[in-house]
């Protein structure tokens, strides 16, 4: 199976759908995406309609991954920065993978298709994006090309005396 990746999709209530079933998938599996288990749809869903009201303003784009059946398996959002001396660079955000088609190579294609997305608009230099430690995701990011470039240590309270630190990642694109 091979995912298609569309940036500025339609959003449809499918795709609208399909990403908060992905979001609550990934997060019940324990993936690092603003939440933790179990999931809370209701909390889901208003960040959700808060991040599309973002890519209808114009100040986020979407990218959506989706299997043939039009299934949303993978997601990445980018947003523009607004201020005037760092509008060179987007920060990628609820870059996230179904669990179950983990360790397929579509998290790499993922972030593939979001640097060509990046790419693809104008002056944009480089992306950055945060991630949470204790979990390998820096490695990952790595591997795709992403250097860790700040750590903020403890900054993420995943539950009482569970904090892990806040890793910012950076791409160059040029």
């Amino acid at each position: 199976m091979t995912l298609t990746f569309t940036f500025d999709p339609v959003i449809t209530p499918a795709v609208r759908d399909g990403i908060l079933d992905l979001w609550a998938d990934v997060t019940d599996a324990g993936g690092a995406v603003g939440f933790v288990p179990p999931a809370d749809r209701d909390a889901i869903r208003a960040a959700l309609v808060k991040q599309l009201t973002q890519v209808a303003d114009g100040t986020a784009r979407l990218l959506v991954g989706q299997d043939a059946g039009g299934r949303v398996l993978a997601t990445g959002f980018l947003a523009s920065n607004g201020h005037r001396l760092m509008r060179h660079w987007v920060m990628a955000y609820t870059v996230m993978v179904h669990p179950d088609h983990q360790g397929k190579g579509y998290g790499r294609d993922l972030m593939a298709a979001l640097a060509d997305a990046a790419r693809s608009l104008e002056g944009v230099e480089g992306i950055r994006l945060g991630c949470r430690g204790g979990l390998g995701l820096e490695r990952f990011y790595a591997s795709c090309g992403y250097k860790e470039v700040g750590r903020v240590p403890g900054a993420i309270r995943v539950a009482p005396g569970d904090d892990r630190d806040d890793v910012t990642m950076w791409l160059p694109l040029t």
